[in-house]
């Protein structure tokens, strides 16, 4: 029970004195660090004032190792003295710059400030050759994507710089022939080709990849890597191309419309090329036609047709024997699978048969030569 009172006592005492100290403090929250040989190093300083008048507090670099160059920033500019109103305070950046030469090794530098009756003091301790090596990391949050090669691949990539310097990383890619990579910083719309970075920050990329429309149904691989000095990160990115059918139905000689006879079979060649990525499968073709008339294709179905493939049809056009001379639609359709369809229209024109001008002639000279008898034969009477 005794050692209990106690300890709280010593809380109590300890709290009543944190509350009551007055005077100047100065402080950084790593005074003793690793660096690499030729590192320049930025450290942040607070200057408080606790519970002191207002006034001017002057600031000096008491000790500063030969060859090394000191100083002390505040506003964006460099600084000799702060003024600290009651229980205010200043921040500061000290920067370190070493000489070419340094060598591995402990060194001290300290800071002082002196003012208001006060004086506080800052040793800091440098080690050189005990800082961690350049070191990028890359992460994919969905390293593999999936789609048509319609579709936008996008791929939100995490890039860490996990050394103790800050560094500016260029970006690089090898993907297949023909694929476009870009990258963008996260929430904003400006590619890059490099960026910088804080040592031990990270920063969100959008990495996006456009593919050919005629891309083949397959999986591709795509590499990106991130570079800054002798610091390299590379991370492997995966898309599954699905692919797409995508049929042009059209006639040979490309024109829609023709001549067509009456009572007859007219062909008429059409041409079926897949300009997609994927098989097109199980093509039928169809016609809707004027009443009387009969189509019929030649073949009437494509079982498999592979992309950059083209196939010849023939429709052969059959108008009724009674069809009048004049212009006639004729719809003429496929259907394959994954709903697959395409369509045209072609405008038959239809003639009469030489043979019947023929046939008709001759009825109009038989009907003159009896005319022309019956007028000798009965004429005179």
């Amino acid at each position: 029970m005794a050692r209990k009172l106690l300890a709280l006592a010593l809380i109590a005492l300890g709290v009543a004195l944190a509350q009551g100290f007055r005077g100047l403090s100065l402080g950084t929250p790593y005074p003793e660090m690793g660096v690499q040989p030729g590192e320049s190093v930025s450290l942040t300083l607070t200057l408080k004032n606790h519970g002191l008048p207002p006034g001017v507090v002057r600031l000096s670099l008491a000790e500063v190792p030969q060859g090394w160059q000191a100083s002390l920033i505040g506003g964006g500019r460099l600084v000799r003295a702060v003024y600290l109103a009651p229980d205010g305070e200043a921040t500061l950046t000290l920067r370190l710059q070493p000489p070419k030469d340094v060598k591995p090794g402990a060194y001290r530098f300290l800071v002082r400030a002196e003012g208001l009756g006060q004086t506080a003091s800052l040793p800091i301790t440098l080690v050189v050759g005990q800082g961690l090596p350049q070191r990028l990391a890359l992460e994919a949050e969905l390293p593999i994507l999936k789609g048509p090669p319609t579709s936008s691949f996008r791929y939100r990539v995490t890039l860490r710089n996990e050394s103790d310097r800050d560094l500016l990383v260029s970006l690089e890619y090898e993907a297949p022939q023909g694929f476009q990579v870009t990258f963008t910083p996260a929430f904003s719309g400006q590619q890059v080709t490099s960026l910088p970075i804080k040592a031990g920050e990270s920063k969100d990329l959008d990495v996006e990849v456009s593919l050919p429309k005629d891309t083949k149904a397959d999986t591709y691989a795509i590499t990106i890597r991130a570079v800054a000095g002798e610091a390299k990160a590379e991370l492997g990115l995966t898309l599954e191309v699905t692919g797409r059918p995508e049929v042009r139905f059209t006639t040979k000689e490309g024109r829609l419309s023709g001549q067509v006879t009456a009572g007859r079979e007219n062909p008429v060649k059409l041409l079926v090329k897949n300009e997609g990525s994927a098989p097109a499968k199980n093509l039928a073709f169809s016609a809707f036609e004027p009443s009387g008339w009969e189509v019929k294709f030649e073949p009437d179905k494509i079982d498999l047709l592979e992309p950059g493939k083209e196939a010849e049809v023939t429709a052969r056009i059959k108008p009724s024997p009674k069809a009048v001379t004049g212009d006639y639609m004729v719809t003429l359709s496929l259907r394959g699978d994954d709903g697959l369809s395409e369509s045209l229209d072609f405008r038959a024109t239809v003639v009469r048969s030489t043979l019947w001008g023929l046939v008709g002639v001759g009825l109009m000279a038989l009907a003159l030569l009896v005319l022309g008898f019956a007028v000798n034969r009965y004429g005179r009477r």
